[in-house]
Parts: structure tokens; C-alpha cells; sequence
């Protein structure tokens, strides 16, 4: 589209150095480039996702694939030994930049330029060396060309064995638009051209969350697509858009591939890939009276009902099996302060508030700067779990006596009375424990709030997480400040003691649910030495608590701090190398949800199986779940894994596909993002007629939800 023009930029001398053979990067004035593997080792027959890294200087920017009215796009020239061969590049999600009213598609900071490397079935084994020669324009005030040569290599043979880079390449590849069956859009010019300039009306339907107010046209050539919209506007699912053309020579295009977008503060956030065939017409279609899309700042009745739904999520999410043992300490800690004064009861339940807020609008941030892309995807990182394995543990240590942990301001004069007053920070922390522990959970509606909310604006994005923040902390609250409700919990005792120790059980029932996460990330090997260590750490807190706190022996401390660290350099660092998660992978998680004696006969998901099971005219059911997923746990033994599900399935000769998301996959998150869930469970049944829809059944199941939808599958029948 654009011609190779700087938009009156100076241009200056590239001043590129020379690649470094051993780092296998290049740096230019202001960009360095890198080319990553997701794999070290790879067998013949398999693909290989390869990723040049682009890392700017601040205030710098490169170009998307379409650089829009000025600019160069990045270029990649392989060299690559015979039997490899390089796909096209795969194109990131860019920024839109204006400046001089000049419009551009851009990356600042650093981008990662996706390519899938093809081996040969007959590739020979050993060591290959792969090598690109990079191109690239990099503006400021000023754009300079630049050039760097990058290479790495790659280990042919088996088993598959993933690299350091392989975590962010794979939240890289979650950023690559890819079509949604969903959307259906046609385009017309609208009447005829006016000198070499005509008006392009594009017109759809898609999910009520997907509302495009930009289109990104791929390629040009003799024409182009102007920067901006002369009109936008979406409502009840439909979306209209209306594009200036202008053509250099020849005729005007018959297809256009690109991108629908959505975008907020000039980012897209959302892209849809889609191919217009524009044809004529007279008269815009009834589409064009569609209603504005609503906006944060408009207030609209749409915004707040969304905003509601996301504070009803997150307090159902007080009665989902993952926040239990968390509400169980939050009902200890209301007895405890019922002597307390009401002034100090309010702030207690502020503070909780607090540790649940602060908790989400890190998730909210980590949303808006693209590092979170589904609910519960920490605990898709071994590393992430085996740390809440092991701090959940300490805390039933805690409730078990084994040693106290003295808050500010909540200090007793002897041992046994530590537990009897819970401080700020306790409250605190609390709050930040019902998150952490909750984002495995799903619960109705927050599902479909915080999917909403991940494709928003980013005030929006923390509107929408401040609002499921408040649903979770509500209850608590709420019982804080109006005395009149504390009249239902019973009254300060000796029992709470008792009642203290046996919290601990459903604690430390959390903490084997979570080393069984271990387990499917590390595989056995990782189960004992995570095991191990929170042996030591249980050693740790006796020394602590026996001698350092009831008889106040000064060395106590140091000798629990020995055992921890004893502890750890043993098991965690040398046995298990657990701050490397890419030498995990001997876990077999998915064979550990697809495997069960008389159940479904599952099968592994992809987006081909399902094709080719609608192909030969079969209904098919996918199941996403993950093996940190209490919900999918829950569907599991309730309204999928029973006898009449498997009759019907057998009956109607149904495909059953499960997708493993326990770890990190970028076609699952896709996925998720298509039917607008943040995360898993997601339960499709498609139809065996591959031009229709899937149905998407709700967060928690019931047979009869199950049961129905297949029967409707198989008669052809929409949706109920």
C-alpha cells in the first residue's frame, strides 16, 4: 500500500555494525535485532516456530506488514540448509502512530516477528545453523535503515526439547490475529468513484464483545485504504465501517485481505482476519442505522449492565471450592474482631478490600500491557505454582501452632494467644490469598465478564476488574460495617482455638491439589522434590516456633534459615532446576485428562481434528480444561464423565475432543478469545454441518445442558 517514503523524515547513514557469530544478534543506532527458537532440539516431519526480535530504543519504532502512509515494513531473507523451509512471517497485533498527520502501523519497544520453520521428514540429524538477513526502518524525529544479519541453531533429532525463548514466543504468537468463523462481513463500494477516490462501506456480524471501528488493509499496490474511518458505529452485534479508497492506476481491487479491529489508545487490542470482495451498490444497507458503539466514558446502559455482570462474577466467585479455605480464615478473623471496636472492624474490612483490589489491578495491568491473556494463566508457570504450593503450606502450618507470625499491631505478650488477634496486614494479605487462589476458578459470569473485560480499553479493562474486586470482598464488608449482620456468627471462645487447628486441613487439602499441578508440569520427579522441600519447610517453622518463639533462643532463627536454605539449593535448584521452566515437560498432563477406565473416549483437540471430523458429517464435542481448573473438574464428574453422556455420544456417533490448556497454548488462548471467555472451562458442541456455529454451553454445566445441545447438534437445530 504504501510506498518506501519517510514522510519528509531526514535520513541518515545506517551506521549498522557487523553481527557477532557467538550472540547471533546485530544492533543499528536505535534497534537490535535476534533471531529466537522456540526449540533447541526438534525431530525430522515437525514445525519449529522461529521469531526475529526486534528491540527498540525509546521514542523508536518499526513497521507493521502494512507501514500505512509512510514507512517500510521489516523484511526477512532467509538462508536456511536444505530440507528447512521458512512460512510467511506472522504479524503481531501493531500500534497506530500519527505524527504530522501522517498515520502509520508501527512497534515500539520490541516486537517479535513470527515465522514457522518447516523440517523435512528426511532431515538429517545433527546440528544445523539457520540464518536470516534482516531489513528494517527505524523513525523518531529521524528514520535510518537498518540491516543485521542473525543466526542460530538447531539440533535435529528427539525428543523435542523446548528453549529459554519458547514462553515468549508463545505469548508473541497469542498477539497474531487469526479469522473468527463467528464474524460474517461483506463490502460494496458505495456508488461510483469520484476521481480516483471511492467510498468502501464494510458491513458485518459478530459476537456483541466484538465491536471493529478500524480496518487494516495487508496489501496495496495500485491502490490504498486511507488511515481513519469516515464512519463507525456497532450495536446488537452488527458493525458498520466506511473507508476512503484512493487508486493510483488500474482498476480497483477485487479482494482486499486485512484485519477488523478494535482499537483503544491507539493500540489494537483485538483483530479479526478477513478477505473483502467488494462489489456495488446504490444505497447503503440497513446496517449503516446502526447505534453507536458504547464507550467507557458515555455511560451507557450496555457499559454498566457489563459492569454489574462483572461485580455479580466475582461474588459468586466467595462460593467457588478454590476460595474456600480463604473464607474460612476471613470467618475466624470477623469472631476474633466481634470484641474489637466497630472503627476497628471498618478498617479491618477496608483493608481486605484493599489486598482483593490491589490484587486485581495487577491482573488488570498485566492485561493492559498484553502479559495476561486468560483468567488463571499463572498457573500455567511451574515456577508460579510451586511457589503457592509452598506458601500455602506455611500458612497451614501456621493454623496447625507450629509457629506464629507476628503482624504489626497484632502482637500478644505469650505464645498462646498470637492467634487471637489477626493485624492489618493479615487482612491484607488475606485479600491478596482469595485472589491468587480463586484465579483457578471460573465462576458463572465472571467468565464472561473478564473475557468482555480483556478485549476493552484499558480504563475500562481496570473498571471492569475493580468491579469483580468489590463482588469478591463485598460479603466481608459488608459484615464489617453493619454490626446488625455479625449477629449471625458466634461469639469469641476457646472453641476458636480448636476451630483455628482444624482450618488447617482444607489448607494444607489446597496445598496437595496444587503439588498434584507439580506433578502434571514436572512430572514424579517434581512431586518428590517439591515434596521434599516443603518437608524442610515444615522442619524450618518447628525450629522457628519451638525454639525461637516459646523459649526465645536467639539461634533458633538462624538454624531455621539453614534449613530452608539447605532445603532449597538441594531440591529445588540442583535436583530440580525449577527456576528453568523449560526443563520441565516430563509431566503428562494430557494424558492424565484424557486418560479414565470406561469414560469418553477423548481425543487430542486441534482446529483440524475438528474439521475433519465435521467433514465426514459427525457432530463434535470439545471439551478445554486444564488440570488447575476446579470448575472443568467439577463438569468433569457432574455432567460430562457420566453414563448418559457417553450413551449419547456413542448414539448420536459424536467426536469428543479435549484441549489441555494446563500449559500455556497459543491456540487455546485463541480459542478462548473467539467465544469471548477469559479462560477455562470453555465446552463447544459443533454441529456436524460445518457452515453452522458452534454452541457454546455455559460456564458450569448440568446433563441436561449437555445432553440437549447434542441432541441438537445432531438435528441440525439451533441453539437453545
Amino acid at each position: 500500500m504504501a510506498q518506501p517514503s519517510f514522510g519528509g523524515f531526514s535520513l541518515e547513514p545506517p551506521g549498522v555494525s557487523a553481527s557477532s557469530p557467538a550472540s547471533g544478534t546485530s544492533e543499528g543506532p536505535a534497534t537490535s535485532a535476534a533471531l529466537l527458537l522456540e526449540a533447541t532440539q526438534a525431530p525430522p516431519g515437525s514445525e519449529v516456530w522461529a521469531a526475529v526480535k526486534l528491540t527498540m530504543k525509546p521514542g523508536w519504532h518499526t513497521y507493521w506488514r502494512n507501514p500505512g502512509e509512510s514507512g517500510m515494513a521489516t523484511e526477512i531473507a532467509w538462508t536456511l540448509p536444505e530440507g528447512i523451509e521458512a512460512g510467511a512471517i506472522q504479524w503481531p497485533l501493531p500500534e497506530i502512530h500519527t505524527a504530522s498527520d501522517i498515520t502509520t502501523y508501527v512497534y515500539h519497544d520490541e516486537v517479535l516477528l513470527l515465522v514457522p520453520l518447516r523440517l523435512a521428514p528426511d532431515l538429517a540429524p545433527g546440528e544445523h545453523t539457520l540464518k536470516a538477513r534482516v531489513s528494517w526502518l527505524e523513525c523518531m524525529e529521524a528514520c535510518l535503515p537498518g540491516d543485521a544479519e542473525v543466526s542460530a541453531v538447531l539440533k535435529v533429532g528427539s525428543p523435542r526439547t523446548p528453549s529459554d525463548a519458547a514462553e515468549e514466543i508463545a505469548r508473541w504468537r497469542e498477539q497474531v490475529p487469526r479469522p473468527d468463523p463467528r464474524v460474517e462481513v461483506s463490502a460494496h463500494w458505495e456508488g461510483p468513484a469520484e476521481g480516483e477516490e471511492r467510498t468502501l462501506l464494510i458491513e458485518g456480524r459478530g459476537p456483541e464483545d466484538f465491536a471493529p471501528g478500524e480496518f487494516l488493509a495487508y496489501t496495496g499496490g495500485n491502490w490504498e485504504l486511507r488511515p481513519g474511518t469516515i464512519e463507525a458505529g456497532s450495536g446488537g452485534g452488527r458493525f458498520l465501517l466506511r473507508k476512503t479508497a484512493a487508486r493510483f492506476d488500474g482498476d480497483w481491487p477485487a479482494e482486499i485481505p486485512g484485519l477488523l479491529a478494535m482499537v483503544a489508545s491507539n493500540r489494537v487490542v483485538r483483530g479479526v482476519e478477513v478477505t473483502l470482495r467488494p462489489g456495488d451498490v446504490e444505497t447503503p444497507p440497513a446496517v449503516a442505522a446502526a447505534e453507536p458503539a458504547p464507550s467507557a466514558a458515555g455511560g451507557s446502559g450496555s457499559l454498566w449492565g457489563k459492569l454489574l455482570v462483572a461485580f455479580l462474577g466475582g461474588l459468586i466467585l466467595n462460593l467457588m471450592p478454590c476460595v474456600l479455605p480463604i473464607l474460612s480464615l476471613k470467618v475466624l478473623g470477623l469472631v476474633r474482631q466481634s470484641a474489637e471496636s466497630a472503627a476497628e472492624r471498618r478498617r479491618h474490612g477496608v483493608v481486605y478490600t484493599l489486598g482483593v483490589l490491589v490484587s486485581f489491578w495487577t491482573i488488570g495491568g498485566l492485561v493492559v500491557a498484553g502479559r495476561l491473556v486468560s483468567w488463571g494463566q499463572q498457573f500455567q508457570d511451574p515456577r508460579f505454582v510451586v511457589g503457592v504450593t509452598v506458601l500455602v503450606t506455611v500458612v497451614a502450618l501456621n493454623l496447625f501452632g507450629l509457629f506464629e507470625v507476628i503482624l504489626p499491631g497484632g502482637a500478644a505478650t505469650s505464645a498462646h494467644r498470637l492467634a487471637s488477634r489477626e493485624g492489618l496486614a493479615g487482612s491484607f494479605f488475606n485479600g491478596v490469598l482469595a485472589v491468587v487462589l480463586g484465579a483457578s476458578c471460573v465462576a458463572p459470569m465472571l467468565a464472561t465478564a473478564a473475557g468482555w473485560a480483556m478485549t476493552q480499553s484499558p480504563p475500562v479493562i481496570m473498571a471492569a476488574f475493580t468491579m469483580i474486586g468489590l463482588g469478591l470482598a463485598s460479603p466481608f464488608l459488608a459484615l464489617s460495617w453493619f454490626p446488625g449482620l455479625q449477629r449471625v456468627m458466634p461469639k469469641p471462645g476457646p472453641w476458636m482455638e480448636t476451630f483455628r487447628v482444624v482450618l488447617g486441613f482444607p489448607m494444607l487439602a489446597t496445598a496437595i491439589w496444587l503439588l498434584s499441578i507439580v506433578g502434571d508440569q514436572w512430572g514424579t520427579e517434581g512431586v518428590l522434590w517439591v515434596g521434599l522441600f516443603l518437608v524442610f519447610v515444615g522442619l524450618a517453622a518447628w525450629v522457628y516456633g519451638r525454639f525461637g518463639q516459646l523459649q526465645r533462643r536467639g539461634w533458633a532463627r538462624w538454624v531455621a534459615l539453614a534449613v530452608l536454605a539447605v532445603g532449597y539449593g538441594w531440591t529445588l535448584e540442583r535436583e530440580l532446576d525449577w527456576r528453568h521452566p523449560a526443563a520441565a515437560g516430563s509431566g503428562d498432563a494430557s494424558a492424565s485428562l484424557m486418560r479414565r477406565e470406561n469414560g469418553i473416549p477423548w481425543q487430542p483437540w486441534s482446529p483440524e481434528a475438528v474439521a475433519a471430523a465435521r467433514a465426514e458429517g459427525r457432530p463434535v464435542l470439545v471439551d478445554f480444561t486444564a488440570q488447575w481448573c476446579l470448575t472443568c473438574k467439577l463438569n468433569e464428574r457432574t455432567s460430562l464423565e457420566i453414563d448418559e453422556v457417553r450413551r449419547k455420544l456413542e448414539e448420536l456417533n459424536v467426536v469428543a475432543l479435549k484441549g489441555d490448556y494446563t500449559r500455556r497454548d497459543p491456540r487455546i488462548t485463541a480459542e478462548l478469545r473467539r467465544f469471548g471467555r477469559a479462560g477455562v472451562p470453555l465446552v463447544l458442541v459443533y454441529p456436524a454441518d460445518p457452515s453452522r456455529p458452534p454452541e457454546v454451553l455455559p460456564t458450569l454445566l448440568t446433563p441436561s445442558a449437555v445432553l440437549q445441545a447434542l441432541d441438537r447438534a445432531a438435528a441440525g437445530q439451533p441453539a437453545g
